[in-house]
């Protein structure tokens, strides 16, 4: 079997998922925030913050593994002919899409992938985010049984396709130029934290090399947390969701090796106990996520082979984190934010509304 399909079986998205779940605990070892060794919302807040769109100096830093998950799916699509710059249809609705994807997912702290990552490091709160983001993606399967769609791809111009590689070219140019200077929480145009998550990150080169990694095998194998979840859903389809178990137990198991794995619901690493908001959080990004068709690690995959639309999604979430933060959306260990139920609520209104009214059939 080539080497061009061989992490598209059954066999071979299994093998992502092992390594996906592993280099994730690995990171936590080396540097990252507890139970957060890969956090696509949470790395992109933290992206946010350090460009200045939001203040909140606990979450500060440009992270590597973002870069290197658009920078390595980039590297897979070339090495196998599969860069095809290509837009559809909708912009706003995608980037209101990732706006409230990372509202729910910053009120519950944490996407699908953060969300089986502490599962897998014992956070027992996990467990109502999960049942929530489920609950969210099966909403979305009643409005894809029922015609729902955003409009067909079209071919573009090569240019369009670069461009959120370039974005993040441009961002690992700026982490570069502009270095964190030690005891101090601004170096050039960035912003870094000083203290929280966003000041426990694995070495950079460490940090890119993982990302890289990630990004290259998740091109291959389309491997995608809520695509597993809506496949088995829709058509009973378990090739995705394999995977995905993959990386749970991987993580599970590395974080026993290593002393990671701590059961219990209190005192989990940036974590909160308001069980009903972790669930309406999750279902939100769930709802959303499953509209915009993949999870904020497949986006970043497909920005990354040259999808105009994942990329407008990116950086509606991106832009999300912002409002989250300056807003008083985002939740932090003490709980929900002043106006993070508010948003919740809104943002599930808003997710109904696209749903029924972008369906071609209505029952």
């Amino acid at each position: 079997m080539s080497l061009k399909n061989i992490f598209a079986t059954r066999w071979g998205i299994v093998g992502v998922g092992i390594v996906i779940g592993i280099l994730a605990a690995l990171l936590q070892k080396w540097g990252n925030p507890g139970n957060m060794g890969i956090c696509v919302a949470c790395f992109e807040r933290d992206i946010a913050g350090a460009l200045g769109l939001h203040r909140a100096a606990v979450v500060q830093y440009i992270r590597p593994e973002i870069i290197g998950f658009v920078l390595g799916s980039l590297g897979a699509a070339y090495l196998f002919r599969e860069f095809r710059p290509r837009v559809g249809s909708a912009p706003i609705v995608r980037f209101v899409l990732g706006v409230f994807a990372m509202i729910g997912a910053l009120v519950f702290l944490g996407c699908p992938w953060r969300a089986v990552l502490r599962l897998a490091g014992g956070d027992g709160n996990a467990i109502l985010g999960l049942l929530g983001l489920i609950f969210g993606i099966w909403i979305a399967t009643l409005f894809l049984r029922k015609g729902y769609n955003l409009g067909r791809t079209q071919p573009t111009h090569k240019a369009a396709g670069w461009m959120m590689p370039l974005i993040m070219l441009s961002l690992l140019a700026l982490l570069i130029v502009f270095p964190q200077v030690e005891g101090q929480d601004r170096s050039g145009v960035l912003f870094y934290s000083l203290k929280g998550p966003g000041a426990m990150h694995a070495p950079l080169l460490i940090s890119l090399g993982v990302g890289l990694a990630v990004g290259f095998l998740a091109q291959r194998s389309r491997f995608c947390t809520m695509g597993a979840i809506r496949d088995f859903v829709l058509f009973r389809q378990t090739h995705l969701l394999s995977g995905f178990i993959a990386l749970v137990a991987a993580a599970f198991v590395t974080n026993l090796v290593v002393g990671q794995f701590h059961p219990g619901f209190e005192g989990q690493p940036v974590a909160h106990t308001m069980h009903v908001w972790n669930f309406a959080g999750m279902m939100l990004a769930g709802l959303a996520f499953a509209l915009a068709g993949g999870c904020p690690g497949r986006q970043l995959f497909l920005s990354g082979e040259g999808d105009g639309d994942a990329a407008v999604f990116v950086l509606g979430m991106i832009v999300g984190a912002g409002i989250s933060h300056n807003f008083g959306l985002a939740s932090s260990p003490a709980g929900v934010g002043p106006y993070g139920i508010a948003a919740v609520i809104i943002g599930v209104i808003v997710c109904l509304f696209i749903g029924f009214t972008m369906s071609k059939r209505i029952a």
